[in-house]
């Protein structure tokens, strides 16, 4: 029954502001705000036409102000989550905007859960799971590639990719199937021609969406990349030349910083989170220690690692123990201080790739493009694709590699055997499998958790 409750909330930021959003939403929408507003005109909301707005004021039981609003009304199924829906446009602030939802409360509106007012938009058919998935990813996007990216797939850019792929299974179903209800009339052999044909098709689909993936995470979660090595070599230095800004703390003394330090940048409009480490060194200070041992752990968890090595001086013990730890990740040598002396020499790296090995100063900024360049290459091949289909949800990436598994197993079944029956099996397995990206085959519990992790209000 919760499905069919009028449902409320604010759905613009707590805090200090010009206006305040509070959304109502259900068949009691208007039934419920009108016994609170006194519009200007005296009317009432239950005549209002539908994409209108009225002036007035929320009152409480005693008929006293609360507050000075514009309520605006949108009729199902034409609103967000195709039911009757109003929206009180009221003063920001904490104290205005939840005395204005007490009193929406109290006529009987239930506190919107998490996602509640998308998860109904995607229950009622207005858009499918995708498109709920991407109304999230527009709210959290770091750059305006991210923004577009989510935009794209919030107008159903995807559905309609896994739309047209799941036609041509069902296609290749009804081929199959047919043949084996009609076997007099000798087909099996074209057939199971025609539908490797088209499973190849769909096959060499799923495997660019599928190599399409690494990028989308990106985009979507921004590039984990880390900053890491021993005490004093500009760490802190090289983020605040990236960022632009004074980020971090930078001082000659070893050991400034003690815990990771987050910021993002954009790289031509890749989200790149960058996280600057607590020097990697021996130390008896428990605090730093703590910071060192959290280094060693955002080097597992990064995906690209920039070691940065102080050039005036030679490679230490604890550089070559660093340098060990992320031979095998994505990773940037950066030699920094190149405006001094240099006393580490291509034999000393000789262990590493040449080609990620570049010498900067982070205090002049000389090499600092070359690095971002570099970045971008080195996970993009220079080039950012903008207006193509791009998987950014790991959930989506799942069900598109466990469908192409089932192509792959009907397609040898169809080039082995002669029960071209069991194929349709596992076309089918794949059918379901790119289903579970739009919502049409997805499980209701699975559903419930990934709106869980929207915030109130949306």
């Amino acid at each position: 029954m919760k499905d069919f409750d009028t449902i409320g909330a604010i759905s613009t930021s707590i805090g200090e502001g010009g206006l305040a959003v509070i959304r109502v939403s259900g068949d009691k929408a208007r039934e419920f705000i009108d016994k609170i507003f006194k519009a200007k005109n005296g009317k009432s909301l239950m005549d209002m036409k539908s994409y209108t707005m009225r002036y007035g004021h929320i009152i409480d039981e005693d008929g006293n102000h609360v507050d000075e609003v514009i309520v605006s009304f949108m009729k199902g199924p034409r609103s967000f989550t195709a039911e009757d829906t109003i929206e009180i446009n009221c003063h920001g602030g904490v104290v205005a905007t939840k005395r204005v939802l007490e009193q929406v409360i109290k006529q009987g509106v239930r506190l919107a859960e998490p996602g509640e007012f998308t998860k109904r938009a995607f229950l009622n058919g207005r858009i499918d799971l995708s498109q709920a998935e991407a109304v999230i990813d527009i709210i959290n996007a770091k750059t305006d590639l991210s923004m577009k990216s989510a935009l794209m797939q919030s107008e159903g850019i995807i559905s309609k990719e896994i739309g047209s792929l799941r036609e041509s299974l069902i296609s290749t179903i009804a081929h199959i199937e047919a043949t084996v209800d009609y076997p007099e009339d000798d087909l099996e052999e074209v057939t199971a021609e025609m539908g490797i044909k088209d499973l190849e098709v769909v096959k060499a689909e799923l495997k660019r969406l599928i190599d399409t993936a690494e990028e989308g995470k990106i985009l979507r979660e921004g590039l984990s990349t880390v900053i890491v090595g021993k005490p004093n070599v500009g760490k802190s230095s090289l983020l605040n030349a990236l960022t632009r800004e004074n980020r971090a703390i930078v001082t000659d003394i070893p050991g400034t910083t003690r815990d990771v330090i987050e910021e993002y940048i954009n790289i031509s409009g890749v989200p790149i989170k960058i996280v600057d480490t607590a020097g990697i060194r021996e130390t008896e200070d428990v605090v730093e220690k703590i910071g060192v041992e959290r280094s060693r752990e955002k080097i597992k968890e990064a995906d690209l690692i920039i070691l940065i090595l102080d050039s005036s001086r030679g490679l230490s013990e604890e550089d070559k123990e660093i340098i060990n730890h992320i031979s095998d990740k994505k990773y940037m040598v950066l030699l920094n201080k190149s405006d001094l002396n240099s006393k580490i020499n291509k034999d000393d790296l000789a262990s590493l790739n040449s080609k990620n090995i570049f010498r900067i100063s982070a205090k002049t900024g000389e090499g600092i493009d070359d690095v971002r360049n570099a970045i971008k290459e080195l996970f993009f091949k220079g080039e950012i694709a903008s207006n193509n289909v791009i998987i950014t949800n790991t959930r989506h990436k799942e069900s598109l590699f466990r469908a192409y598994e089932s192509i792959v197993s009907a397609i040898d079944i169809l080039k082995n055997t002669f029960a071209i029956d069991l194929a349709s099996i596992d076309i089918r397995n794949a059918w379901t499998f790119l289903g579970e990206i739009t919502g049409d085959s997805l499980e209701e519990n699975i559903i419930d958790k990934i709106f869980k992790d929207f915030c109130l209000g949306k």
